[in-house]
């Protein structure tokens, strides 16, 4: 709820930070409080510190380290929403081809804040879709999601719902395949996201800022953020 009000803070005040906040666009805001009906927040370590802390969880961050090394810098922090009935989908992707990151080896960890199941959208994924290597992503399907694309031409045969109880998480790597379902529950489905890689990968510039500061989570010195150059893509 907080968090809902500070969307509509930003929005009203003309803060750039407000286009950290998307709105869901099948639903209208709520007639009672006027509130936005949120479906993504970007950067949510910067607003809340219970984000921030969870991203440096003692309990998550050796797992990630056994996958991808000690020293841990976070790309992404994100919470994604799909209100009771009219949660909207989510095509299925990789995050790599949308990242400014080269190599493509990052690891996200989805973790439930609510119960996620068929009905409520839980995420799906093809399994060793991370395998395929980088792919061609068509023309965007629909506005709402913002550049991610579903491929006319995937097979999708594959691909299996992670049904998970809140409290848990899925981890995942930047090539895998993955999507979600709309939600036609009465129940509404939240997850934590956080995108984390190590410093053998580098920012590239693909017509973004020239450079961006990264968290440091663990390693690294004990250094608290690294500024990174972008590089230009060969």
């Amino acid at each position: 709820h907080k968090l809902h009000m500070l969307a509509a803070d930003l929005a009203a005040n003309g803060d750039k930070r407000s286009g950290s906040f998307q709105r869901e666009p099948y639903a209208r805001d709520k007639e009672q409080d006027g509130l936005p009906v949120l479906r993504k927040i970007e950067q949510t370590r910067d607003f809340s510190n219970v984000f921030k802390n969870l991203a440096a969880h003692s309990k998550l961050v050796p797992v990630v380290q056994n996958l991808i090394g000690s020293d841990l810098l976070l790309f992404r922090s994100t919470l994604m929403l799909k209100p009771a009935f009219h949660g909207s989908s989510h095509g299925f992707h990789q995050d790599s081809a949308y990242w400014p990151m080269e190599p493509p080896a990052l690891v996200t960890v989805s973790i439930a804040l609510t119960d996620a199941y068929s009905e409520n959208g839980c995420i799906r994924v093809i399994p060793e879709s991370h395998k395929w290597g980088m792919q061609k992503w068509g023309d965007i399907a629909r506005p709402q999601d913002a550049k991610l694309t579903d491929r006319k031409n995937l097979d999708i045969s594959q691909a299996i719902e992670v049904p998970l109880r809140a409290g848990t998480a899925l981890l995942f790597h930047s090539l895998c395949v993955h999507g979600s379902g709309p939600n036609n529950s009465p129940r509404p489905r939240h997850t934590a996201l956080y995108a984390y890689f190590p410093p053998t990968v580098r920012y590239m510039a693909r017509g973004r800022d020239s450079s961006r500061t990264f968290p440091v989570i663990s390693g690294l010195e004990g250094r608290k953020e690294v500024t990174m150059v972008a590089e230009s893509a060969a």
